[in-house]
């Protein structure tokens, strides 16, 4: 009976492992993956826009294609990257290096 306890003990430990490595390394690769389509998007960026006007802004459309990623995989890397940055302007999913443009939020310019 005590060997019997003692399997039923190891087996629900070593599950319990099994499933925490599992989540780990799951947890991992999504971050690499995610690290990497940040850096390849703001190099992309770095290389396809410049500050000059007209210049500063791509369409999500544009980067998904010349990047091989989605439209909504696009926003969701451009979003959560630190230095991309969506436009405010008047034309809606657009995105930029270079800053916001506060063109239709002239309260902004004062902060």
């Amino acid at each position: 009976m005590t060997s019997a306890i003692e399997g039923i003990i190891v087996g629900g430990a070593g599950g319990a492992v099994a499933g925490l490595t599992v989540l780990l390394v799951g947890w991992a690769a999504k971050s690499l993956q995610e690290r990497k389509e940040k850096e390849r998007v703001y190099s992309w960026m770095e290389n396809n826009t410049s500050p000059k006007d007209g210049e500063a802004f791509r369409s999500t459309r544009a980067i998904a294609s010349w990047n091989n990623l989605t439209e909504d995989r696009v926003r969701y890397i451009c979003s959560k990257h630190p230095k991309i940055f969506l436009s405010t302007g008047s034309a809606g999913d657009m995105w930029s290096i270079h800053g916001r443009d506060i063109s239709v939020m002239p309260q902004a310019r004062a902060l």
